[in-house]
C-alpha cells in the first residue's frame, strides 16, 4: 500500500483575500517539493508598494517569500530555483547584489527575464521560487 501522506498537496495563502480575488495560491507543497508563486511588492490589501523603486520592491518580494518559506519550515538555503521577471532589467542588475544577503550558502538555478509588463503597471519585479525540503 502506498503512503500518500507526503504526496497530498498542501496549499498556503499568504494573503487569502487577495489571492482568492486573483485566483491563485501563493504556494503548494507536494512531498519534498515546494512551488511558490511569484511575489510582488504589495500591501495586505493587494495595493502596490514602493512604486517606482525597484530596489525596495525587490526587498519587499524577498520579505514575502521568506514568510512563505517559513510556513513550510524552510529558508532561502532550501531554494533550488529562482525566476525573476522585471520590467527594467538594467535597474534590476544594479540591485542584484542584494541577493547575496538572501542566498548565503549557494545560489539557486533560475532565469532573469525582462518582460513588457506584470500584473499591475506599478509592479517592476516579480520573483517566483521552488524549494526542496526533504
Amino acid at each position: 500500500m502506498t503512503d500518500n501522506t507526503n504526496t497530498k498537496p498542501e496549499f498556503f495563502l499568504l494573503r487569502p483575500e487577495v489571492e482568492n480575488a486573483y485566483g491563485y495560491s501563493h504556494a503548494v507543497k507536494i512531498g519534498s517539493s515546494i512551488k511558490v508563486s511569484g511575489a510582488v511588492s504589495m500591501d495586505n490589501e493587494g495595493n502596490p508598494t514602493a512604486i517606482g523603486d525597484l530596489g525596495q520592491q525587490m526587498k519587499n518580494c524577498y520579505a514575502d517569500l521568506e514568510k512563505v518559506l517559513a510556513h513550510y519550515g524552510c529558508t532561502f538555503d532550501d531554494v533550488v530555483v529562482e525566476n525573476i521577471f522585471t520590467t527594467d532589467m538594467s535597474t534590476f542588475l544594479e540591485n542584484a547584489e542584494y541577493r547575496t544577503s538572501i542566498y548565503k550558502q549557494q545560489f539557486p538555478t533560475g532565469s532573469w527575464l525582462g518582460v513588457k509588463e506584470l500584473a499591475l503597471p506599478e509592479f517592476m519585479i516579480e520573483i517566483e521560487l521552488e524549494a526542496h525540503k526533504p
